[in-house]
């Protein structure tokens, strides 16, 4: 603990012990109630409109962050009672040339001409909420957190339109004052504007950024000063009833073609004018999008993001703990049962589920949260409870500190639950610092966290730090993570263990001198990151030199060398193909040479190419090849192909006295055609299509949406899944669900 208190006070003595001014303070835009009633149909014929507060002026981003923006964009604001209504017009540098990859929501950002808003309702600079829309009209909205994130699977209730003239595109909005969380009484919020132009081949922004920061910082925004405070938060209720019937079959287990039926909900309340309640019955998450295949070639599981829209909202009070490899909490591991004598997980439906989140106060957060799941008796899996609770505290100007509990508690009520190895409870409890400068130069973290279970063996601790720094010219960081051979929370995502892991890493950035250049910048980066285990044996390093670059029309580039060494801590099938496994205590070490290319995203026919030549496990030799291929019909959709491909030669086995030394090979793809269709802005279409020859795997995903009123939809899902040397069906499963948004 003492190690612990003297890596607190050195990141504590980075950042000032007062608030300064803000540094955007002085772009100020002031709102005032409109004068009449606003339509939004992408027309501001309205009196509103021309009375509204209106700003201009925008500075570029990049490619440079000195100079005025090429092109125009004429932003206005006004509100009433319900609404918040803003325009944007967009104005072109050739007329009708705009970039836009699809109608679809939640667009990619680097693909898309785009206007979007950044909101800091509480001006604490680290939380906030995002709306916006591309050219073509699709909507983009997430939940702020950590500064500068966008959560784009939080999803909400609100309107836009979307028109164009000869030479502009306009955006309007009415975003409900109900749908975003503020303080009562208050008359200043942070925010900015962002405006991204790909045939101008230029991002700008209201409030200036600096180019190696997103234009989501919100360490850098401006001002939106209310001529009289928001309308005090009323009451805030949304109900989100759903019904879906199902037919599904399973061919694998032989289980008759039955149908499902299912009704449930949620709902959302707001307690305060920054605290939610969020409410769930029956969950199902059916409609949502599918996990990207991928291969994996390592030694440790694989992580897949959490899509799931009842744990999005303040998802980073939940599972924002820890670091990428030691995430104390991961809530794509509530519904999954873990069988401690097998090491399986086993899907188990939930039953309901609460969560209350958001500010007590501009200092205060708290997250909390509890879901109960369903026993399964064929499958001796016990009713478990998920549980955790958490609290943040602000410092200083953008740092905070939080505390956290995570809870799995097992009700085993049956001599075959016990004997499948399912523990009664499993708990992990920790700490987190995280600096961040007021200038965003700066930041850092310092987290310590321990399991406690009926399994204490000691050692079942993990802690990290991390310090960084980036400027215009320079980025240096230094990562520390140390995790004892015991720790195990069930509800986390923690692929490895016992281990002490130190991660320099030092990049310089050149812009070029030459603005009639074609390239935007190019970066020259080096990284070593050495493990120990804790008994001090050396046991892992990859350490790489890496040049790439992004041209000014956002076409990319890069090479890489590595190396790599690995001391086996357990027999592992360096193949993942059922081969002969490598004997623990084996040392491995290789070079490799990574290169990889993308196309702009202004062209219609895009792609992006990767490859890997070098080295691998037992001497051997890996080829990987990677190409994602795609056309888009602007803006109706596009069609893509993306293919993995990997060539393992000639790892040598050790053999035995009665078996000689062998060299083994495999060869394996992930073939991903996708469809995806936006008949409007309000019909989807989309079809994917995964050939996974690692897992033997063939998945066909078909999903209709239909969205008949704000944050309402339709869902036809279609599903199949088959073994791919035989194309013989494995399960198959359709799906027609519906639900419905009311705000009380």
């Amino acid at each position: 603990m003492k190690r612990v208190f003297l890596i607190l006070c050195f990141l504590s003595c980075l950042i000032p012990t007062i608030q300064a001014q803000k540094i955007n303070d002085k772009f100020q835009m002031h709102i005032q109630k409109t004068t009449g009633k606003v339509v939004i149909d992408g027309v501001l014929n309205e009196q509103a409109w021309f009375d509204a507060a209106a700003v201009s002026d925008f500075m570029m981003c990049n490619p440079f962050d000195s100079l005025c923006a090429q092109v125009r964009t004429d932003v206005k604001m006004s509100y009433d009672d319900k609404y918040i209504y803003i325009s944007a017009e967009c104005f072109l540098k050739e007329p009708g040339a705009f970039v836009v990859e699809s109608m679809k929501r939640d667009f990619s950002f680097g693909v898309n001409d785009n206007f979007l808003v950044f909101i800091d309702t509480f001006e604490d600079k680290t939380t906030g909420f995002a709306f916006g829309a591309n050219a073509a009209g699709a909507q983009w909205d997430g939940q702020m957190s950590e500064g500068a994130k966008v959560n784009l699977n939080w999803d909400n209730k609100w309107e836009s339109a979307t028109t164009y003239k000869r030479d502009s595109w306009i955006f309007e909005a009415a975003i409900p004052f109900k749908s975003i969380r503020y303080k009562d009484n208050i008359k200043r919020w942070g925010i900015n504007f962002s405006r991204y132009d790909l045939k101008a081949k230029e991002k700008s922004a209201w409030a200036p950024v600096p180019r190696q920061f997103p234009t989501a910082s919100l360490a850098y925004a401006g001002v939106l000063v209310w001529e009289t405070p928001p309308p005090s938060p009323k009451k805030n209720i949304s109900i989100i009833p759903y019904g879906l019937s199902g037919l599904t079959a399973n061919y694998e287990s032989k289980d008759p073609a039955s149908m499902r039926n299912q009704l449930g909900g949620d709902i959302k309340v707001a307690i305060n004018s920054g605290l939610n309640l969020d409410m769930t019955l029956n969950p199902d998450f059916s409609q949502v999008d599918v996990d990207r295949q991928q291969t994996n070639l390592d030694r440790f599981e694989l992580f897949y993001p959490e899509k799931r829209q009842f744990f999005i909202e303040n998802s980073d009070l939940f599972d924002g703990f820890g670091t990428e490899s030691i995430r104390p909490f991961f809530s794509r591991r509530i519904g999954l049962a873990l069988n401690n004598k097998t090491g399986i997980y086993e899907q188990t439906p939930i039953t309901y589920g609460a969560r209350v989140s958001g500010k007590l106060n501009p200092d205060w957060r708290i997250g909390a949260l509890n879901v109960q799941s369903q026993r399964i008796d064929s499958k001796g899996v016990p009713t478990q409870n998920y549980s955790m609770i958490a609290l943040q505290r602000k410092l200083f100007a953008r740092s905070n500190i939080g505390v956290y509990m995570v809870n799995k508690e097992s009700f085993i009520d049956m001599d075959l639950q016990k004997a499948n190895g399912y523990q009664p409870y499993n708990r992990d409890v920790g700490f987190e610092y995280n600096l961040a400068s007021k200038d965003n130069f700066w930041t850092g973290s310092l987290f310590y966290s321990k399991t406690i279970s009926p399994l204490n063996q000691g050692n079942d601790f993990s802690q990290a730090a991390s310090l960084a720094y980036a400027d215009n010219n320079w980025a240096f960081s230094i990562k520390e993570q140390w995790v004892g051979e015991h720790y195990n929370p069930e509800v986390g995502y923690v692929p490895r263990i016992n281990y002490l892991q130190i991660q320099p890493e030092a990049a310089k950035i050149f812009y070029p001198k030459n603005k009639n250049t074609n390239l935007f910048y190019t970066s020259l980066k080096l990284m070593s990151m050495s493990y120990w285990n804790n008994q001090g044996t050396y046991t892992d390093n990859t350490t790489y030199v890496a040049y790439d670059g992004t041209m000014k029309d956002r076409s990319t580039f890069g090479l890489y060398l590595s190396y790599d060494f690995v001391k086996l801590l357990y027999d592992f099938d360096a193949t993942r193909m059922g081969n002969t496994a490598l004997k623990r205590g084996t040392e491995h070490d290789w070079y490799a040479v990574n290169a990889r290319y993308g196309s702009s995203p202004i062209k219609l026919f895009t792609y992006t190419l990767t490859s890997r030549f070098g080295g691998y496990f037992g001497n051997g030799w890996r080829t990987g090849l990677t190409a994602d291929i795609g056309y888009r019909f602007q803006p109706y959709g596009s069609v893509s192909v993306a293919v993995d491909y990997n060539d393992i030669q000639d790892v040598e086995i050790p053999g035995t006295d009665k078996m000689l030394a062998k060299k083994v090979s495999s060869q394996f793809w992930i073939i991903r055609p996708k469809i995806d269709i936006t008949f409007s802005n309000k019909l989807f279409f989309a079809t994917f299509f995964q050939l996974n020859q690692q897992t033997k795997n063939i998945n066909l995903n078909a999903r209709l949406q239909w969205r008949y009123k704000p944050a309402s939809d339709l869902f036809l899902v279609y599903t199949d899944n088959y073994f791919p040397e035989i194309m013989q069906i494995r399960n198959r499963a359709i799906v027609l669900k519906l639900n419905y948004w009311l705000n009380l």
